[in-house]
């Protein structure tokens, strides 16, 4: 089992601050799963606005921080690190469900797994869980292309 650090994340994904949305990969099996793990803190800039009065982590990011998982794990499957000639386009959302909201001290496991590869277009399922409880489930599509 490989695991990453933050630094390590970053030779895959061009997302920084305040777009980057993992903090660690804890499992990852080469072109099978990835677990990751994202801290979530009071200090994220979306809680100013998404609500000050009841902080919650907008659904949306929470299905971008699986995506970059999958980019993780799909680009080092590929033996590829961040390349300013290509770039990984997340291209579809399926059967997203939320379930359970994502508030400031929570930490987000971020998991992960390829379903297929048809035509360089890559399938996975990807749940999010707070505590053992699902927060978010939805099947995701991204693909890698040239620029």
């Amino acid at each position: 089992m490989i695991s990453l650090d933050i630094h390590q994340i970053m030779r895959y994904l061009p997302h920084r601050y305040p777009f980057l949305l993992l903090d660690r990969v804890l499992e990852l099996e080469p072109g099978k799963r990835i677990r990751a793990l994202k801290n979530v803190t009071i200090n994220e800039p979306f809680f100013q606005g998404h609500f000050p009065h009841h902080p919650i982590m907008p659904g949306v990011l929470i299905i971008e921080a699986l995506a970059q998982a999958a980019a993780t794990l799909t680009l080092h499957s590929m033996g590829h690190e961040r390349s300013d000639s290509s770039v990984y386009y997340f291209v579809g959302i399926d059967a997203a469900r939320f379930k359970k909201p994502v508030t400031a001290g929570d930490q987000l496991i971020l998991d992960v797994e390829i379903l297929r590869q048809v035509k360089g277009i890559w399938k996975y399922a990807a749940r999010a869980t707070v505590n053992g409880q699902v927060a978010t489930e939805a099947e995701l599509m991204c693909t890698v292309r040239a620029l």
